[in-house]
């Protein structure tokens, strides 16, 4: 599927891929600065949460609660390698079953969960991106 859209329209693409997505796990691609943590800022919205969403560059994983659910944020944007993610536990985060969103999976690619939802995000100028999802 794809999506143009304007930055003011965020909430209701977060939405449209909520709805869309076959899996939990959403692999966030893009270059820096294209919006990836202002989507999954909407999309942990939308799915409940009232907590304040940063971009986990140096702790590699937020936590955030969705009422009895919780939402795991990862950015391994900063890893050298597949073992810090490792240190960090990431295979028990995968066996949740929560909804997981990662920046920057490409730093882990042997890692990848089996079944996800493929972001990417391309900015096309200052104010319009172009979002391409697909279930694998």
């Amino acid at each position: 599927m794809k999506i143009t859209y304007k930055l003011d329209e965020v909430s209701e693409v977060a939405q449209k891929i909520i709805e869309v997505s076959k899996s939990k796990n959403l692999l966030f691609f893009g270059e820096m600065g294209t919006g990836k943590t202002t989507l999954i800022k909407s999309i942990v919205k939308a799915l409940g949460s009232d907590d304040i969403v940063s971009s986990p560059t140096f702790a590699l994983v937020n936590e955030y609660n969705a009422g009895e659910n919780y939402i795991y944020h990862f950015d391994f944007y900063r890893i050298e390698n597949e073992e810090e993610a490792y240190d960090i536990g990431f295979e028990e985060y995968l066996n949740s079953n929560k909804w997981m969103m990662i920046e920057w999976p490409e730093m882990i690619p042997s890692l990848w969960p089996e079944n996800y939802t493929k972001i990417e995000i391309e900015a096309q100028n200052e104010h319009n991106r172009k979002l391409i999802l697909t279930n694998i």
